[in-house]
């Protein structure tokens, strides 16, 4: 093999040699002038493309340095594997030959991608169809498949390419992908810590050694991002616990021959426990140290809190920010006396100068219109800067509800010094909603509720809506339209288009029917940035067809109703979808001053919650209701209250508790549940992490305790006749929507009530 191997290399020297010693007399010539530029060897490329890669023309003046110059433009193009030029008297021609170009790319063997998302990999790197292709390329096209399984955690995913030549210099690219097992982690220790248990730290974080909900969270699947986080979790552990100078000294990650188990050791240094000593302030503050001090968060004599320096030094900016100096400077200098564990803070500021907003710019909306963007915004172009106008302008934008990241960046103006730009940067989110919910009973069987609502519609920040309600006994049309800004001011605008029937529960042969068609028009006043008054008017027909099973309640309600509504709501929850503090209040009336109907109704509701923990929170819920008949006539039993089912006392049936009214006809003495005038609610809830899912906010369990009833107006609320609940519920924002489940157990009930102990709700997001 050795003499060989001689062999063929001195043949490539000579050969290489050769090819030089013939090159020189092309490339030593005198410098000539241009009459034409020939191109052989296209097939694919415009002409066009090569001549205006050139550095000279027809006319133009050769030398051999323009030539030089000619094969790198074309080279650096990235289509030809191959340029050469000939002299042929006053002519040059460029010959080429370009690389061939992909005309597909397949996978084979892949189940844990799909294959667009891989194709969207290749194509960031340069390889998609329609595309020059050569083997680097190919290589640095299974270097990135191998990175997208390795973020899988599949270290030992293979992959081989293949590739097909085609017609018209085209090749076929697959690539075979083994992907292999899942490395799981199989351990995760913690060396160094001395003031608090392994366990209890290993509990922080995201990543764990798996467990029975390990196919939803993939927690023990490893992850650098994943890591980094937990470590900062963990940092922001100790340093909010008086552990100034905690510090991860390393990590080690271990992944076993077979490519499937992983071990991650985490080594820290605690140090010692600080205690405040002091706080001064130092530097300029605009004469108003006293109200600075105010926002100090940092104590003396307590332990160092790493979150309360960070909250001052934000408090700080903020309140700089609010009379124009966007570019103040606070500064939190600790002295650490290591031999008594105390440590003395300095603030020291340094406001810089004022300045005002020159231009608002917002990005990253594809669909939703700049200007319901610019209404909520408070901070205003051409005005000085103020950092809380801004603030509440980021949290006005963000309540919409159209994006999943709001986010707002200051700029300098370049040349001036006193000027800045805010950009608007946000992400949209699918906002339309189809919602599903289903009960069953003995008497109703299965009864399904749906409604579609789009919170956008086209991107101009309106609502519609519409709800239908397929039960046999109890259906519903309702169609809605919002607009949040009817006038500049922000006055909203509501329409409501509605035909509801009623049917009799009875399964015996009952054919009377309520039909009630309406409209309505509401309007929503903001009063100030959290409070917003309601009001509005509507009409409705109500129409009873009488036949049997008709309760006798129901006889004289036919007729016009003329209802005007009033009401205030206040909101400041940190979510609405998932709620770990916060408080949410509504108040609402109804009064029927026209029409054929005389009466007032006026509810009230009340949420709040309580964060225990970062994973635990304790959630109330309170709604009272009442109504009364006016000018001496009693309340419509149409506007009566309902109780009993999801969002009122679970594990009865939905809207059974309370009065019930004889069927007319009935020889058996049978009734029907008709609501109340008088409505009480209370529920109380303790939500947690699922167990096996770790923090995830998306999957929760709660337990859950409900009580309440509906009463007729002419009876007194009577606390012992509450029927009340327990049970334990499970949430979940799956990739599909919203899903919560409710099993309730009732612990006083009474003969007659309807028992529904299994309930849920189901909403996806399209």
């Amino acid at each position: 093999m050795k003499p060989f191997a001689s062999s063929l290399r001195g043949l490539k020297l000579s050969a290489i040699a050769t090819s030089l010693l013939m090159a020189l007399p092309a490339w030593a010539v005198d410098p000539f002038t241009l009459k034409d530029i020939r191109v052989e060897g296209l097939q694919r490329v415009e002409p066009g493309t090569v001549f205006a890669s050139l550095p000279f023309r027809i006319g133009d003046q050769y030398t051999d340095d323009k030539g030089s110059s000619a094969i790198r433009a074309l080279f650096g193009l990235g289509l030809f594997s191959d340029v050469r030029l000939q002299i042929n008297g006053d002519v040059l021609v460029v010959i080429v030959e370009e690389r061939p170009s992909v005309a597909d790319v397949s996978f084979t063997g892949i189940k844990e991608f799909d294959a667009e998302v891989l194709k969207k990999a290749l194509r960031e790197v340069g390889l998609a169809e329609g595309r020059p292709f050569d083997k680097a390329l190919a290589d640095r096209a299974e270097q990135e498949l191998k990175r997208q399984y390795i973020n899988r955690s599949m270290y030992a995913a293979q992959v081989v390419t293949t590739v097909t030549p085609g017609e018209r210099n085209r090749v076929n690219l697959n690539f075979n992908v083994v992907e292999g097992e899942v490395a799981k982690i199989k351990d995760i220790r913690i060396v160094g810590n001395q003031a608090f248990s392994e366990s209890t730290l290993r509990d922080l974080f995201d990543l764990d050694t798996g467990g029975w909900m390990s196919w939803y969270t993939k927690a023990d699947r490893y992850s650098r991002a994943k890591l980094n986080a937990d470590l900062e979790t963990l940092r922001s552990y100790y340093l909010a616990r008086g552990y100034l100078e905690f510090k991860v000294e390393s990590t080690q990650v271990a992944i076993s021959p077979d490519k499937q188990d992983m071990s991650v050791t985490i080594n820290i240094s605690e140090g010692n426990r600080f205690v405040v000593s002091s706080v001064a302030l130092e530097g300029e503050y605009l004469g108003k140290e006293q109200e600075f001090k105010s926002l100090v968060s940092i104590r003396a004599g307590e332990a160092y809190n790493a979150e309360d320096v960070a909250r001052t030094v934000k408090a700080f900016t903020d309140y700089f920010g609010a009379f124009g100096y966007a570019f103040a400077q606070v500064e939190a200098a600790p002295l650490i006396d290591r031999v008594n564990n105390r440590v003395a803070f300095a603030l020291r500021a340094q406001p810089s100068r004022r300045v005002y907003v020159r231009r608002i710019n917002v990005e990253g909306n594809n669909r939703t219109r700049d200007e319901i963007i610019r209404r909520e915004f408070r901070q205003f172009e051409s005005a000085w800067y103020d950092s809380d106008r801004i603030r509440l302008s980021r949290d006005r934008i963000d309540r919409l509800g159209f994006f999943t990241e709001v986010g707002i960046d200051t700029e300098p103006v370049p040349g001036t010094n006193d000027q800045v730009d805010l950009t608007v940067t946000v992400a949209e989110k699918p906002t339309g909603n189809l919602s599903i919910g289903a009960g069953y009973s003995q008497a109703d069987k299965l009864s399904l509720i749906a409604s579609i609502k789009q919170e956008n519609v086209f991107g101009s920040g309106n609502y519609l809506g519409l709800d239908l309600n397929t039960s046999s006994y109890n259906r519903q049309f309702v169609l809605s339209t919002t607009n949040p800004y009817f006038t500049q001011d922000g006055v909203s605008r509501t329409f409501d288009l509605y035909y509801k029937t009623t049917r009799p529960y009875d399964a015996q042969g009952g054919d009377y029917e309520i039909a009630t068609p309406g409209v309505g028009v509401r309007f929503g006043v903001p009063f100030t940035e959290t409070d917003t008054v309601f009001f509005g008017v509507g009409a409705e027909r109500v129409k009873v067809k009488e036949g049997d099973q008709l309760p006798e309640a129901y006889r004289d309600q036919g007729g016009t109703y003329l209802p005007a509504t009033i009401g205030w709501a206040r909101d400041n929850r940190d979510s609405a979808l998932v709620p770990t503090e916060g408080r949410l209040q509504r108040l609402n009336s109804e009064f029927g001053l026209g029409g054929d109907r005389r009466y007032a109704k006026l509810t009230y509701q009340f949420q709040q919650y309580l964060p225990i923990t970062r994973q635990y929170t304790f959630a109330f819920n309170t709604e009272l209701g009442v109504g009364k008949g006016l000018g001496g006539k009693t309340f419509p039993v149409l506007r009566n209250f309902y109780g009993g089912g999801l969002g009122s006392v679970r594990g009865f049936e939905q809207g059974t508790l309370g009065p019930t009214s004889a069927v007319i006809g009935s020889t058996t003495g049978e009734t029907v549940n008709i609501g109340g005038a008088r409505n009480i609610v209370f529920n109380a809830e303790f939500i947690a992490p699922f167990p096996g899912a770790g923090n995830d906010r998306t999957l929760r369990w709660f337990a859950f305790v409900d009580a309440g009833n509906v009463y007729g107006e002419s009876e007194s609320v009577d606390f012992s006749k509450m029927r009340s609940s327990v049970g334990v519920g499970l949430s979940w924002i799956s990739p599909v929507g919203p899903l919560r489940f409710a099993l309730a157990n009732p612990v006083r009930k009474f003969s007659g009530d309807r028992i529904q102990k299994f309930q849920f709700q189901i909403g996806t997001s399209f």
